[in-house]
């Protein structure tokens, strides 16, 4: 009875909650869009006054978060071979307008997007150095999605901290 319930209840789930799931279970390109739109849709849905809030002294606000992620991206890519932007280390500290923060950010995932699409068979298994340690290309590329996912949960929780609901987490329209 309970796996009949079980069933029932799985098979309900209205079609457009589906939108919530796009590139979720198509590898690694898939996953790189699924993360991609949803920080890119929580930064947007985020007031630009949030973007200087943060949870305590002494831990990254809003802004810094997002610029953490975009340098990361654009420093894990260079250890590939591609040549960075400029970027900085005090970036965290002076890129804060909610446009320019968005704009690193889409800059950043356009880039790990762009590197990814043009690799070459073999390129994966490239070996790249990476502080004191020598490993796979596709490594560093691991890294980059985890990365994006792990802030992106703590983005939700500062998000869900300031009364901002994640837009793929609204009821759907009627």
């Amino acid at each position: 009875m309970t796996k009949l319930l079980i069933l029932l209840v799985l098979s309900v789930v209205p079609i457009t909650a589906q939108a919530q799931y796009e590139g979720i279970w198509e590898g690694y390109d898939g996953e790189l869009t699924h993360v991609t739109k949803q920080l890119i849709e929580l930064a947007e849905a985020t007031p630009a006054e949030k973007f200087a809030w943060r949870p305590a002294p002494g831990v990254l606000s809003t802004s810094e978060v997002y610029m953490h992620i975009a340098g990361a991206n654009f420093w894990l890519l260079s250890t590939t071979g591609l040549k960075e932007p400029e970027v900085t280390n005090d970036m965290e500290k002076t890129v804060t307008t909610k446009a320019d923060v968005i704009d690193w950010l889409k800059k950043s995932l356009e880039a790990v997007k762009t590197a990814r699409a043009g690799l070459k068979p073999g390129d994966l298994e490239r070996k790249v150095k990476i502080g004191s340690k020598v490993v796979p290309a596709d490594g560093v590329y691991l890294r980059i999605i985890i990365h994006n996912n792990e802030h992106m949960g703590q983005l939700i929780a500062y998000a869900r901290m300031n009364g901002i609901v994640p837009p793929w987490s609204l009821p759907a329209p009627k």
